[in-house]
């Protein structure tokens, strides 16, 4: 049975792990623009201008890159529940936990390939300093005056070995709707793009060729316009950020994007979603074959396998 459309309102923030925690701060703050909101011994907590809650992304330093947990924030108390009774009614196991600032208790489990994912409900609204106080009182923070300035994180692609697996988790125990996929000629699923809102996707998880299990293919922040990537692209090389690829345009979502290297070895893609919202209740799932996704991207540029899977980026020519 389909849970209820909505007990997930949002991405709330995602948690990277970083051998180099001073590097990897330096590249959110300077060149996104992100700004710090607290840390607690080898964790920083960092904040989107446009973020009304605590944080949007939790460093935390480690002796290798991959993602940590992705907190999904419900819609209600009650939802919350519900989301716990259909973890557990599906065979998973979670526990609570209270280990982050200005959120209340997180229900932590994880899906089939082993992703940490936490929900919660209980969250305290950002409230700005009088240096980041904003002009628009509909706005959490004042826009920052340095790097790129995205607004929010946009969505987690994950790197599974059984994309399938993780994609009807999402879908039958969180509440997610699939909106595009890649079937192989084999008939496997190669991945698959999902949402919980009414953005095109908040979630994705494509094949790791590799056969292994809860690693991250990329983290991605939103922009207000496709100006700021290309404006990325030039901070980049003027600052020595390695560029994977782009900028360019995705054939699937049609995702405006550029994927670079933070120095921990995480790769984060910067993208600009257009405003394409899948506003139909009964959206049909769009598939897309081996052959067309031969064709590469949207305008011609070959699509990259997941050559960097373990998070290092190569060496800068």
């Amino acid at each position: 049975m389909t849970p209820p459309l909505g007990d997930i309102a949002h991405i709330g923030h995602a948690q990277l792990f970083t051998p180099d925690l001073d590097a990897s701060v330096a590249f959110f703050t300077d060149f996104l623009g992100l700004t710090v909101n607290g840390q607690d011994g080898d964790t920083v907590y960092l904040r989107t201008f446009d973020d009304y809650e605590h944080h949007s992304l939790v460093l935390t330093a480690r002796d290798r890159p991959g993602l940590g947990r992705l907190a999904l924030r419900t819609s209600s108390e009650e939802a919350l529940r519900r989301r716990v009774r259909a973890i557990e009614a599906a065979g998973g196991a979670g526990h609570w936990a209270e280990d982050e600032p200005g959120l209340g208790k997180l229900y932590v489990t994880t899906d089939p390939d082993g992703h940490e994912h936490a929900l919660y409900w209980e969250s305290e609204y950002y409230q700005a300093p009088d240096a980041l106080k904003p002009s628009l009182k509909n706005q959490p923070q004042a826009k920052p005056n340095r790097g790129v300035g995205v607004r929010r994180l946009d969505h987690v692609n994950f790197l599974a070995a059984d994309v399938l697996a993780n994609a009807e988790f999402q879908e039958q125990v969180l509440g997610a709707r699939p909106t595009e996929q890649i079937r192989l000629d084999s008939g496997k699923i190669a991945a698959r793009w999902l949402t919980y809102t009414d953005k095109s996707y908040d979630v994705v998880y494509t094949s790791d060729w590799t056969g292994s299990a809860g690693r991250l293919h990329h983290i991605a922040f939103a922009t207000d316009t496709r100006e700021d990537i290309l404006r990325a692209a030039d901070l980049a090389i003027d600052t020595g950020v390695f560029i994977e690829t782009g900028p360019h345009k995705h054939a699937i979502q049609q995702t405006f994007f550029l994927y670079v290297y933070e120095p921990g070895g995480n790769r984060v893609e910067l993208c600009n979603p257009l405003t394409r919202l899948v506003l139909a209740p009964d959206w049909p799932l769009i598939t897309w074959t081996e052959e067309e996704r031969g064709k590469g991207q949207a305008w011609g540029l070959k699509t990259i396998e997941s050559f960097h899977t373990h998070g290092t980026p190569p060496v800068r020519p």
